[in-house]
């Protein structure tokens, strides 16, 4: 007599087991693709498109390794999240990695016109060293609630990149459809960009790019994670 044997076990990618758990796999509407998109979807659910996570896999282990590289080099790179569920992890990977970030509205001519934007900068600097020092003792009250505006002002547009020196050589940015100012203006410098590519993104608008949910927090959390863990991992030369 013949014995009944157990189906094999389908054996599960872990990788593939953390994206789905995170919702990196769920798109915009179908309405809303991208046709340049089309490549990294794996098919359509209650009117969303799906991404295919084998394919995010491939480009997670891209942009791990060019950050690394970028790293490595002693590049500067950029972090830019201005939407509301991009701010506070945004500033997180910055204050881990010590890198310059946008979490606000992109100001216009920070690269194409990075002399002006530098001069806003310098005045920022300027304004905290006389308030540190205490030179502003000899303004009025009203004076000093001025220049006290004044900083809050400057610190909300510029205080994530208050330490540039010059225009980054990468920036990484989470939603390059909601910067698209900010895409033009690094193509146009020559700046690399890394970005997260939702279905509803040209991903030909970047150098690496992951496909991947940049709505849901969990999936920021995931990709912004890895883009971390690769970014600390190699030590600057």
């Amino acid at each position: 007599m013949a014995v009944a044997t157990k189906p094999a076990e389908q054996k599960i990618d872990p990788i593939t087991q953390e994206m789905l758990a995170a919702g990196l796999h769920f798109g915009h509407r179908t309405s809303k693709t991208h046709p340049k998109m089309k490549p990294f979807i794996s098919g359509v659910r209650n009117t969303m498109h799906i991404i295919d996570l084998e394919k995010t896999k491939e480009k997670l282990a891209e942009m791990a390794e060019q950050l690394k590289k970028l790293k490595a080099e002693g590049k500067v790179l950029l972090l830019v999240g201005t939407r509301v569920q991009h701010r506070s992890l945004v500033q997180d990977m910055a204050k881990a990695c010590g890198l310059p970030f946008v979490t606000e509205r992109w100001i216009g001519g920070t690269f194409t016109n990075f002399g002006t934007i530098s001069k806003r900068i310098e005045r920022l600097q300027e304004l905290e060293r006389q308030k540190t020092e205490g030179e502003w003792d000899k303004y009025t009250k009203k004076e000093r609630l001025l220049l006290e505006k004044e900083i809050k002002t400057l610190e909300t547009n510029f205080g994530g990149i208050k330490k540039l020196t010059k225009i980054p050589d990468a920036v990484f940015v989470c939603d390059p459809k909601e910067n698209a100012l900010m895409v033009r203006e690094a193509r146009k410098k020559g700046v690399v960009i890394i970005a997260i590519a939702d279905t509803d993104t040209n991903p030909e608008e970047a150098d690496y790019f992951v496909p991947a949910n940049n709505n849901a927090v969990s999936s920021l959390q995931y990709v912004l994670g890895k883009a971390q863990e690769a970014w600390v991992e190699i030590p600057t030369l």
